[in-house]
């Protein structure tokens, strides 16, 4: 089931002991591991709308000076398996996960602890 109002996961570059994850280049790494997941299934080779890019569901972000990758909720009922692929990654290598929902002005509410 896809929410009416998504959440916003972001998966933080910051262990468990607080240091910064590397590679440096993590959060485009997995951002670009997911850029087909997108509306459409679109990207390269879809015609003259088709490039390359990241999908709007898993984004590269930084938020506070620390790198993320910010993932649409939606993605969870698009692609199942995409969603548990992110979230285990995170989990996986003691990065941070955080949660919040877009206001109507396009800004972000304040990060809340993700379970």
């Amino acid at each position: 089931m896809i929410p009416a109002t998504p959440r916003y996961i972001f998966i933080r570059g910051l262990t468990r002991d607080g240091r910064a994850f590397r590679p440096s280049d993590w959060s485009e790494r997995l951002a670009g591991a997911m850029s087909s997941f997108r509306p459409g299934g679109g990207g390269a080779g879809q015609g003259r709308g088709g490039y390359i890019g990241y999908s709007p569901y898993c984004v590269p972000r930084i938020v506070d000076g620390v790198k993320c990758v910010m993932v649409d909720e939606r993605l969870r009922g698009l692609e199942p398996m995409a969603w548990d692929f992110v979230i285990n990654f995170a989990r996986d290598n003691g990065l941070e996960l955080a949660e919040a929902q877009r206001l109507p002005d396009g800004s972000f509410g304040p990060l809340a602890p993700f379970k």
